[in-house]
């Protein structure tokens, strides 16, 4: 009996019936690993997408964070009702103390804090190196500090509480009054929230609440403007540091993104 011998048409180390450097089923001469590649780097997007809103929300998020004046402005020599805003910044602590420590050099003859439901307040005295005259009258003590304690559990994470105050007769000549304030937490960290501003320059970590004071609005004359443009220009600038931070993030993750694409396409 004779044995057959079978002649194979392939090209070895090819599949039958397939180009070689194709898998079955695809189009004639495109790579193997195509497909592969791009659907990885399309399973990537999210994650460098993930990467540059984090980056966003880190910078703008502080800029909401800090213990400040509501609303930012009132009129020189008059009074106002303010609130003291304090968010709580932590995930793991509640806001359970504030102190706010009211100007020496103009200091304010009245200060009265509205009732807060679930908080105890104190208003303390200092006696004025050099009295006041209010109404006709001379008055050498001022309050100097308004300290607010919580009944219960205080402000939760993810949470702000407004503290209401009545405030006056504010200077006639400064431009801005600065309420420096302490935030404790019930884990017992102290928050100083008493770094004053300065023009031009970054904002600082813990900056102090701030007042903004503005000519009554009947007074004519330049002061208004270089009050206001001082204030627009003390945010523009720190507007700008998170725009420009935020955009060198996102430059920064793409450019990695297209530099590991291209380093795989290199080595394959």
């Amino acid at each position: 009996m004779t044995a057959e011998t079978t002649t194979s048409n392939t090209t070895p180390g090819t599949n039958p019936g397939t180009t070689p450097g194709t898998n079955p089923g695809t189009n004639p001469g495109t790579p193997s690993y195509a497909p592969r590649r791009v659907r990885r780097i399309v399973r990537r997007l999210p994650v460098l997408g993930g990467l540059a809103a984090g980056g966003v929300l880190m910078l703008a998020g502080p800029a909401f964070a800090h213990v400040s004046v509501q609303p930012g402005t009132a009129e020189q020599g008059g009074y106002a009702t303010i609130n003291i805003k304090v968010p709580n910044e932590r995930d793991h602590a509640s806001t359970v103390k504030v102190e706010v420590n009211l100007p020496t050099d103009h200091p304010l003859a009245s200060v009265m804090p509205q009732p807060v439901p679930g908080w105890k307040v104190e208003v303390t005295e200092a006696k004025l190196a050099k009295p006041l005259e209010m109404h006709g009258e001379k008055i050498d003590k001022a309050p100097s500090k308004i300290t607010w304690t919580a009944d219960g559990k205080g402000i939760a994470p993810g949470q702000f509480q407004q503290f209401p105050l009545s405030v006056g007769q504010l200077p006639d000549h400064a431009d801005q009054v600065i309420f420096k304030a302490l935030q404790t937490y019930d884990n017992k960290e102290v928050v100083r929230w008493i770094e004053p501003a300065k023009k031009g320059a970054p904002e600082p970590e813990n900056p102090a609440p701030v007042l903004a004071l503005t000519p009554p609005a009947g007074d004519a004359g330049d002061a208004k403007p270089a009050a206001t443009t001082a204030a627009a220009d003390a945010s523009g600038s720190d507007t700008t540091a998170r725009v420009l931070g935020v955009v060198g993030i996102v430059v920064g993750i793409i450019g990695v993104g297209f530099g590991v694409f291209a380093g795989r396409r290199r080595t394959a």
